[in-house]
């Protein structure tokens, strides 16, 4: 499905925004949006740009309204039970985070691996409370490391090709 999305997006509106559209995804984010912005023939600078932006674009919705949102889907039981699911694997995922605060969060977020991230760092970033003014700017910082990182791992490997 994502992949013919990102396809269509391809075709029609052309690799930037196919880079840009697939970063914002939960999941993939700049760990696959950089090998995608490569494998389309952009440069590395343009496929840098494209995914920490589009990374970053649902970062202050998530910060700023994913409360409300929660305890709107709360009102229905079997929502209420995966909210609550995903609380708790969040809160785990986020001890070292709690630990060491916004610092924490730049680590996390910037550490490129599966289940890290600006969306899970962002909802870590809710559940502890720490305040947008320290929680963006740190997000930002860790999703440029992991944006080098996915970078430099992914042009090396495409010299060795």
């Amino acid at each position: 499905m994502i992949d013919a999305l990102v396809e269509f997006i391809y075709q029609h509106l052309g690799a930037e925004l196919a880079v840009f559209i697939t970063s914002a995804l939960p999941v993939v984010e700049v760990r696959g949006a950089i090998p995608l912005g490569i494998s389309l023939g952009l440069s590395p600078y343009d496929t840098f740009v494209a995914s920490v932006a589009g990374s970053m674009l649902p970062v202050p919705f998530i910060l700023l309204a994913i409360r409300r949102i929660f305890q709107f889907l709360r009102r229905f039981k079997p929502l209420a039970r995966l909210l609550d699911r995903l609380r708790e694997r969040t809160l785990r995922k986020g001890r070292q985070v709690q630990k060491y605060g916004a610092m924490g969060l730049v680590l996390y977020v910037g550490v490129p691996l599966p289940g890290t991230g600006v969306w899970t760092g962002s909802f870590i970033a809710v559940l502890l409370n720490i305040p947008f003014r320290w929680a963006l700017p740190a997000i930002l910082v860790g999703n440029l490391i992991a944006a080098l990182a996915v970078m430099t791992i992914t042009q090396g490997i495409a010299a060795l090709i």
